[in-house]
């Protein structure tokens, strides 16, 4: 190798390590890296029982759905009118008629009807009145106190009351008088007169004298010459006809009943019979008249009550064994009348009927 110049020698160094290296690399040796030399980077076979997986398919996000907005409800304006829809009626209703509300024979301690037709009243707006023997059983102020103002005394301030014979028990019915005031009329006499709407309304006394030449009788002829109306009603405690089998007819007002007939009066109402009574217009005598005075007896306020006796000419309707109150509304020229009982559904009586002045006129 001494005689073999120093570029040959050079040269065949080369091929011999460029042998040794394709040796090695048929060998599955590693090649040792050299400085001049890069490795080249093997590229990878798949695993035998591998088998190529497609790329998964890219996942889309959800698109979210927007919520429904809530359908708005349309405010109206507080200054807004609503146009009718067609058919309904724009006009306003009218004014409503006056109410006049009632019974008599009302509140005694003992009984719990006197509360079942002021719950009555508390449902029924108007003017409530009274036919008599309002505290039991002798008109005193302590049955004024405890008997009648915690039941029908809740609507002492609308009302406008007549006495009967149970509260004059106590000396001139004092009581009676001190209880309501002005409201039982002037003087303690008893007897007053008012307007209700288009209708004259007279309270009388049945306790006191009543003959063509009594005070009363004088007194109610000047009322009605002074206060001519198309309508006029009349009321107090003991009636002229009754079917009630306590008390039954009492003469005692009759000359009071041929003043307002021939007034044209058109309604009375008593009580003192605890029942429910209606007649059809009569004369004073008993005989049925168009244009005579419809009665009708409600005594029924809640005290002791009582049954029905012998049939009184005219009478259309009777109930006894309850407890109510007469409903009635007045009109220009006519009047409906309903009887509200206590317990719903015990008993019913409704109708109308026009006035005998106006039907004259």
């Amino acid at each position: 190798m001494h005689g073999i110049p120093i570029q040959t020698r050079r040269l065949l160094a080369t091929l011999s390590t460029l042998a040794l290296a394709i040796a090695a690399a048929g060998c599955g040796q590693p090649l040792a890296s050299t400085p001049s030399a890069s490795r080249p980077t093997a590229a990878a076979e798949p695993a035998p029982s591998a088998r190529p997986s497609a790329p998964p398919s890219p996942t889309m996000a959800p698109t979210p759905t927007p919520a429904p907005a809530p359908s708005a409800t349309p405010t109206v304006p507080p200054s807004a009118t609503i146009a009718p829809t067609p058919g309904a009626t724009s006009t306003p209703s009218p004014a409503t008629d006056p109410v006049f509300v009632g019974a008599g024979d009302i509140a005694a301690c003992g009984s719990d009807g006197a509360e079942m037709t002021a719950r009555l009243l508390d449902q029924i707006q108007g003017t409530v009145f009274t036919l008599g023997d309002n505290a039991y059983e002798s008109g005193t102020a302590k049955q004024f106190r405890d008997c009648y103002d915690p039941t029908w005394g809740r609507h002492k301030a609308r009302t406008r009351p007549s006495p009967g014979n149970h509260d004059y028990v106590t000396p001139g019915a004092a009581a009676y008088y001190d209880y309501f005031g002005e409201s039982a009329g002037p003087d303690r006499h008893g007897y007053y007169s008012f307007e209700l709407g288009a209708w004259h309304i007279v309270s009388l006394n049945s306790e006191i004298d009543a003959g063509p030449e009594s005070a009363q009788a004088q007194w109610l002829a000047a009322d009605l010459a002074a206060h001519p109306a198309a309508c006029t009603l009349a009321y107090w405690h003991k009636p002229i006809f009754s079917s009630g089998s306590v008390h039954g007819n009492d003469r005692h007002m009759r000359p009071i009943w041929n003043i307002l007939v021939h007034a044209g009066a058109d309604v009375v109402l008593n009580g003192h019979d605890h029942i429910y009574e209606r007649f059809a217009p009569q004369t004073v005598d008993g005989v049925a008249d168009p244009q005579g005075m419809r009665e009708f007896i409600v005594g029924v306020g809640g005290a002791e009550q009582y049954g029905i006796g012998e049939i009184q000419p005219n009478s259309e309707v009777r109930a006894k064994g309850l407890f109510g109150v007469l409903k009635l509304t007045l009109h220009a020229a006519s009047y409906d009348w309903e009887f509200v009982p206590a317990k719903a559904g015990a008993f019913s009586d409704a109708g109308n009927a026009g006035c005998v002045m106006a039907a004259r006129s």
